[in-house]
This record gives C-alpha cells, structure tokens and sequence, in this order.
C-alpha cells in the first residue's frame, strides 16, 4: 500500500503509475496508459516527470517485430521510501523481547551499540570538513537521510545550532530515555566539541522542537 500520508501531496495519476509499476515489476507506456485509462502521451509525461524526480527508470526493449524498441517504466530503489517500513513499532516490540530475554539492561546496550555503528558510519564522511560549521552541517545532512527533519541556524546571540522539528525515534526515546544522551554523546564525538541539547515546546512561538547548540561557536553552557 503506498504510504498514506503522500496520497494528499501529490498528483493522483502519480500515484496511479507508482502502484502499478509496484504491481507489476515493470511496464511498457503503451500498456500502463492501457491499464489506467490514460491518453499515451499523458502517462508517458507522468513517468518522465517520475523519472526526473529519481522515482523511475527507464530502458528500451527492442520489438519482437519490426519497430523502434518500446520504452519501459520500473521503479526505483528511491520509490521504496513512498511505502510503509517496518519502523519505530518494531523497534519497540523488539527492544522489549530482548529485554524480556536479557534482563533490564539489554535495550540499553543495544541502543548503545546502534550509536556507535552510526558513530563510525559517519565519521569518515565529516573528516574533509574545513571547519566545525561545515562539519555540523554535514552531520545535520546526515541526519535528515536517517528521517530526521530539521534546519541550520546561526545568529550572535545563540551561535550555531540544528533546530529538529521531527525525529524517527522520538518514541524509542519516550520508552527509552537514555539513549537521549547516547546520540548526544555521539553527535559530540563526531563533532569533537560540546552540544547543548535543549527541547523546545510548542505554542504560540512555533512547533515542537529540539535544539543542539554548538557550544564552541558562542552557545553559552546550560
């Protein structure tokens, strides 16, 4: 089923083609146009407007007979984020059996070791940074492609920081909040300074949110 939340933000007919191909595997304009009920060139415009956006790819088959090759659609590996995941509510369900097997510190461990894993991962890609905005902001990149949501900002008076308007594991965080501070501690080693971390609630002043100020570029200590 594709991911509900999309159906009210995008194109209809983009959907239709996306779940087909999905169906499929894989379909030549002519026959997706057949199956939905779209004129040939409408649906051929829909998957190249698909393709330019990575969603789609696109090869030729050459004609049993005689004839240009035929233009097949199929999705993309990027297509796979439009489609519900195994999330957050596995990650609860499994960090509790482990509990149940391991004792009442398993989870603990175990979130402990995911943040060393990511702690590894992405350090190599912050080392050609030439300085400590560009290295946050190489990790606040690395951040949203793991689900996060969120923005740089810098001004006198805070200094640096990622402002975080969502996060994949807030719940885990609910159940679990030590790991708070594990991904804090990682962030910090990635960065090779201190970050205040400091949560901000909504209301009339804007939405939720999570701020990690970069200390060493004026944040003052919590």
């Amino acid at each position: 089923m594709f991911l509900p939340g999309f159906r009210d933000l995008v194109k209809p007919q983009w959907v239709a083609v996306i779940e087909e191909l999905k169906l499929s595997g894989g379909l030549p304009v002519s026959e997706l146009g057949r199956r939905l009920e779209i004129a040939y060139m409408t649906v051929k415009q829909h998957c190249q407007d698909l393709k330019d956006l990575g969603y789609l790819e696109r090869w030729r088959v050459p004609r049993t007979q005689v004839g240009r090759p035929e233009i097949f659609y199929r999705l993309t590996p990027k297509a796979d984020s439009l489609f519900p995941q195994a999330g957050v509510t596995l990650t609860l369900d499994l960090l509790e059996a482990i509990r149940a097997l391991f004792g009442e510190t398993a989870p603990d461990r175990l979130l402990f070791q995911h943040f060393q894993q990511q702690l590894e991962k992405w350090r190599p890609k912050l080392t050609k940074a030439k300085s400590l905005v560009e290295k946050a902001t190489l990790l606040a990149g690395l951040r949203e492609k793991e689900g996060c949501f969120g923005r740089c900002k810098y001004d006198p008076e805070r200094g640096f920081r990622i402002e975080e308007y969502h996060h994949p594991l807030l719940p885990v965080f609910e159940k679990y909040p030590t790991a708070i501070q594990m991904e804090l501690r990682m962030m910090e080693q990635l960065l090779g300074t201190k970050i205040v971390r400091r949560e901000i609630p909504g209301g009339k002043g804007g939405p939720a949110r999570v701020d990690f100020e970069v200390a060493t570029l004026g944040v003052k200590g919590a």
